[in-house]
């Protein structure tokens, strides 16, 4: 049995949070929480919160164990790219991509 979680339209890069999804990927719930607190990246707060939406998700909706819980998939991918422009010299206008990513997380128990 598994339990699934998502967030969208995060507002940071794809492969920023990439960085810190392969930090955790087939950890055990407890391990990647001590991972995730000790990690100083702005991504790191995001992925843990979603952790916890998906034990909780196992633990209310399948009556899955909290001890036995790992993460079986974490991926991440691209969101929609927000454009602003920001002036320059003699009228240009030069584009900012602001970056946001999506990310889905499985956690199962651990037979």
């Amino acid at each position: 049995m598994e339990a699934k979680a998502s967030v969208n339209t995060v507002r940071i890069a794809a492969r920023k949070v990439r960085l810190v999804v392969d930090l955790v990927r087939g950890k055990s719930v407890g391990e990647a929480y001590a991972i995730l607190r000790g990690t100083p990246r702005g991504a790191s707060l995001v992925i843990e919160k979603l952790l916890k939406s998906a034990v909780a998700n196992a633990d209310h909706n399948n009556q899955l164990d909290q001890n036995k819980l790992f993460i079986k998939e974490i991926f991440v991918g691209e969101g929609k790219t927000l454009k602003r422009m920001q002036p320059r010299s003699q009228g240009r206008g030069f584009a900012i991509l602001k970056r946001t990513s999506h990310v889905w997380i499985t956690v199962a128990e651990r037979e």
